[in-house]
Order: structure tokens, then sequence, then C-alpha cells
């Protein structure tokens, strides 16, 4: 895939990340069905397979899990014409998605221990459990289907059901359920 990116293309990439910044409650990635909507289907810029990978190599990896939008700054910057591209894509979105929120966190953190016993930091805290679930849920549903499974697919619906159950109700380690999803995965069942 080639791209031609201009100076304004860069700045509307650097700019969406700014504001997407202020919106990852519960993490970058629950900003990853607004990211894909900018990236794949409004700007063309990166292809769904692209895009599922950019997520699921970056997942993998260890370290922390805000590499995937570098990883889509460098695939961004690789469809516009080479390495010096792939690192100013990279650069851009990573930057503009760590500057604000690391300023805002770490400034509303500090006002928020200070004021932790109010009863507005109560329920603020309360009320966005409900939108942090509801953002995951909506990459979840973003990555499966970018990555080729249909809405009707009842085993992978079994499968997020089941994992969900055991990840709420049980102890058992995150990489022993991605291990079997792996496996499921590997042997076709999935």
């Amino acid at each position: 895939m080639s791209i031609s990116l201009d100076l304004v293309d860069w700045l509307s990439l650097f700019a969406h990340y700014l504001v997407l910044s202020l919106l990852t409650v519960g993490g970058a990635i629950s900003a990853a069905p607004d990211m894909h909507r900018f990236l794949v289907d409004e700007r063309g810029w990166l292809t769904d397979p692209q895009f599922s990978s950019s997520i699921a190599i970056a997942q993998s990896a260890p370290g922390p899990n805000v590499l995937f939008v570098a990883l889509m700054g460098w695939n961004v910057g690789l469809n516009a014409g080479g390495i010096g591209p792939a690192f100013l894509g990279m650069a851009l979105c990573l930057g503009g998605i760590m500057l604000p929120s690391t300023a805002l966190t770490y400034f509303a953190t500090r006002w928020g221990h200070e004021n932790r016993n109010r009863r507005g930091v109560r329920a603020f805290k309360q009320g966005m459990t409900p939108i942090v679930i509801a953002l995951l849920v909506a990459t979840g549903w973003i990555l499966a289907i970018g990555s080729g499974h249909e809405p009707g697919n009842w085993r992978m619906w079994l499968v997020t059901l089941a994992a969900t159950v055991i990840v709420w109700r049980t102890k058992v380690h995150l990489l022993w359920l991605l291990g079997a999803g792996a496996l499921l995965g590997w042997f076709g069942l999935i």
C-alpha cells in the first residue's frame, strides 16, 4: 500500500491523537475503535489487516500496552514512503497520545488525591467504570470484525463469553487464556 501525505495530513494525524489522548480512559486501547475509524475507514492510511496486526504485535510484546499506537504511526509512515516517514509517524502518534493524557493524569491525580473524600470525586470514579467497560467491549468488537470473524461466528462468541466468566470469577492468569485461545485458533476451532 502506498499513500501520499503532505504537511496538513501529518498535522491532522498528530492533532487527532492529541484529541484521542483525552478520551483514553482505561488506556490507549479503549480508543482503538476511533483510531480504526480515522486511519482505516476515513483516511485509508492503513488496511484492516495492518490495523489489527499493529495491535496484536504490540500487545504480545513485552512493555507498555500503548506501543500499538507507535506501531500504527510506523505503519502509516511506511505506507507514506519509507523509514524516515515511519519514524515521523511513530513520533507523531505516540507523542500525540501521550502528551495530553500524561499531563492531565498528573494534575488530576494530585487534585483527586487531595480531595479523595469528596462526594463528587467518589461518584466520578464509580461512574467511569461502565464507560471503561463499554470502550473495551467496542475495542474487542472492532478487533474481532477486523480480523475476519463474522458477528454470527458462535464459536468465537462462546470462547469470548467463557474467557470473560473465567477472568471475572477465578484467579486464572490471563496468559493461560491467551495460550488456550491460540491453540483453539491454531487447530481452526475458532
